[in-house]
């Protein structure tokens, strides 16, 4: 492995959201709430966009600028930017399987009691949804993307290095399938330790 370079990014040097990004987010986290609550009260199938977007009280078009599709309501969230930029954060001549261990814990722990209740919901819609559940592909693909990509930076490797798209798929599907036993169980174990369990299987090499 190339040498790793000699600093880390530190959360305080990531830069702040500015006000119009702020809004953005909060505008898309109202809208994200606003489907959850529909889905749980109407079900997804029976939960159209038009109904979605005027309980949050934007238009369609404001809607579709913010999430592409219905399904992208659940495929996409804050957590996966806090995940990229903690693992960013860490010593780059620290192990990666504990990079992307410590990195996806300071993810979560920036995550109000709302926004873990939303994660609860992703992994659960995930589960129950044959819509969303046939585009997880391409959600792990893209979050594998993000993950080589700043694994090649701290390694001086290139993004489609087969090594680290290979690291990168693994801590995603390790990470997802955490997700989704913690929803499944009725969220009775600390989200937390199931992250640690799948990361102990990456770093003991699979090992059963």
């Amino acid at each position: 492995m190339v040498p790793a370079r000699a600093s880390a990014t530190t959360p305080s040097d990531t830069p702040k959201p500015g006000l119009r990004e702020r809004k953005k987010i909060k505008t898309r986290r109202a809208i994200r709430r606003t489907a959850y609550r529909l889905f749980e009260e109407l079900g997804y199938d029976a939960t159209p966009v038009g109904r979605i977007a005027e309980a949050a009280d934007v238009s369609p078009s404001t809607f579709f600028r913010y999430f592409p599709t219905k399904e992208d309501i659940v495929l996409t969230d804050e957590y996966d930017a806090l995940l990229a930029a903690g693992i960013r954060a860490r010593p780059h001549d620290e192990p990666l399987v504990d990079s992307l261990r410590q990195g996806a814990l300071a993810a979560l722990r920036q995550l109000a009691g709302q926004d873990r209740t939303d994660l609860r919901r992703r992994g659960r819609l995930i589960r129950d949804v044959p819509a969303i559940r046939g585009r997880t592909a391409e959600m792990a693909a893209r979050d594998t993307a993000a993950i080589s990509a700043i694994l090649a930076e701290r390694t001086g490797r290139p993004a489609d290095d087969l090594e680290l798209r290979v690291i990168g798929a693994a801590a995603v599907a390790g990470l997802q399938e955490a997700l989704l036993h913690w929803a499944e169980d009725g969220c009775t174990t600390r989200l937390e330790d199931l992250i640690h369990r799948a990361m102990d299987v990456l770093a003991r090499g699979l090992a059963v």
